[in-house]
C-alpha cells in the first residue's frame, strides 16, 4: 500500500521520501519506482523507537518542510504481539504527527492509514478506553489500557482495533494544530485490501474475513492498493482543501453492512 501511495503521490512535491523499518524493502521500492521514471530518497526509521519521529522530522526539515504525508506504517494482528501493535500503530503515529507540526507548509496535508477495524471496534470502546487512546504518549498507557479492557486490548486482534480507533481519533484531535499552520490531517480506514498483510490476515482468519467480503457491496472482493492510493492522493491535493479532522472509510461499503446499519 505504501508503494502504491508513493506512485500516486510522486507529483505532489519536489522530493519523494520513502521510510520503512526495512532497508531491504526500501531499496526494492526505490528500484521499482526508478524503473518507472520516479526518483525517491529513502530513510530507515522505526517510529516505535522514541527518537524515530524526530529523526524523520529532521529529514523533512532538510527538504524544506512537509508537502504531503501518506502514513501507511502499521502492524496487523498476525505481525506481532499486542504491545508492539499498539506501539507501532498508535504511539509511533502520535509521535510523528506531533513532530511534524513545526515542519508544516501552508497547504500541506497528511493521511493516516487506519482501518475499518477501528470503526467496528467503536462498539466495544468506552469513555475510559478512549481517554487512554487519546493520550498514547502518557506513561504506561498500554498497561493501563490492558488493565481496563483486558483481552480487548491484551490480544493482538483487540489491540489492533483499538490502535486504529486511536489513529482515527488522533486525526480529529490534531486537526486544529495543523489547521493553524494552514494544513490538513485526516485518517483513511481501508477495508480488506489485497496486500501481503491482507492476505496473511485472510489466511489466519479466513471465516471472519470471508464473512466481511460476502457483505461487501462492491463486488464482494478485496480492495486493491491502487484504490486506496488514489484516495490518498486526492486527500493530499488541493481538490480536498476543505477536508480535515475526519475519518474516511474506503472499504467497498462493507463496514456498515457488517455493523448492521439501517
Amino acid at each position: 500500500m505504501g508503494l502504491a501511495c508513493a506512485r500516486a503521490m510522486a507529483d505532489h512535491a519536489d522530493e519523494l521520501l520513502l521510510c520503512d523499518v526495512s532497508a531491504v524493502a526500501l531499496e526494492a521500492a526505490r528500484k521499482a519506482l526508478a524503473e518507472e521514471g520516479t526518483e525517491a530518497t529513502t530513510c530507515v526509521i522505526d517510529l516505535a523507537e522514541a527518537d524515530g519521529a524526530a529523526e524523520l522530522a529532521k529529514r523533512v526539515a532538510g527538504a524544506g518542510g512537509l508537502a504531503a504525508l501518506a502514513h501507511t506504517a502499521g502492524l496487523s494482528p498476525t505481525d506481532g504481539d499486542a504491545r508492539r501493535i499498539f506501539e507501532v500503530n498508535l504511539v509511533g503515529s502520535a509521535r510523528l504527527v506531533s513532530a511534524l507540526v513545526p515542519q508544516l507548509r501552508k497547504g500541506s496535508a497528511a493521511v493516516l492509514i487506519a482501518s475499518q477495524a477501528g470503526t467496528m471496534g467503536a462498539r466495544s470502546a468506552s469513555p475510559e478506553i478512549d481517554a487512554i487512546l487519546d493520550a498514547p504518549l502518557s506513561e504506561g498507557a498500554f498497561d493501563r489500557l490492558v488493565a481496563l479492557a483486558g483481552p480487548l486490548a491484551g490480544e493482538p486482534g483487540g489491540a489492533y482495533a483499538l490502535s486504529k480507533r486511536g489513529l482515527q481519533r488522533l486525526a480529529v484531535a490534531a486537526a486544529p494544530a495543523w489547521g493553524a499552520a494552514g494544513s490538513r490531517i485526516v485518517s483513511l480506514s481501508p477495508g480488506i485490501i489485497d496486500t501481503g498483510m491482507g492476505r496473511r490476515e485472510h489466511a489466519a482468519h479466513t471465516r471472519a474475513m470471508d464473512a466481511i467480503l460476502a457483505k461487501t457491496p462492491v463486488g464482494g472482493r478485496m480492495g486493491r492498493p491502487e484504490e486506496i492510493a488514489s484516495v490518498v492522493a486526492f486527500l493530499c491535493s488541493g481538490a480536498a482543501s476543505f477536508i480535515s479532522g475526519v475519518d474516511l472509510l474506503v472499504d467497498g461499503g462493507s463496514t456498515h453492512q457488517v455493523m448492521g446499519a439501517p
